[in-house]
């Protein structure tokens, strides 16, 4: 699984970054993750723990497809994001 961070950039544009651990939001760690595919398209995958239970970990293949392997993590991230806002207690 590929881990990277997030930069906006001066147009507002959510890229990746490669980085060493998990991006940490809401009390969540987030691990978006691209699947290079046999026709040239990249999977948005995502992994999503509690960050104080690891054991409650929620796994999401194939979000959407991209051309691009940035567009990808930045889509599965944001979708990280959104499933969190929508599923806090």
């Amino acid at each position: 699984m590929t881990l990277v961070g997030f930069l906006t950039n001066h147009a507002g544009i959510l890229t990746a970054t490669t980085m060493n651990s998990h991006i940490r939001y809401k009390g969540y760690e987030v691990a978006p993750a691209a699947q290079k595919l046999p026709n040239g398209l990249f999977a948005a995958n995502l992994t999503i723990e509690k960050a104080t239970n690891h054991s409650q970990a929620y796994s999401f293949d194939a979000l959407g497809y991209f051309f691009d392997e940035e567009h990808a993590l930045a889509y599965a991230f944001r979708w990280g994001r959104m499933w969190i806002d929508n599923h806090q207690q």
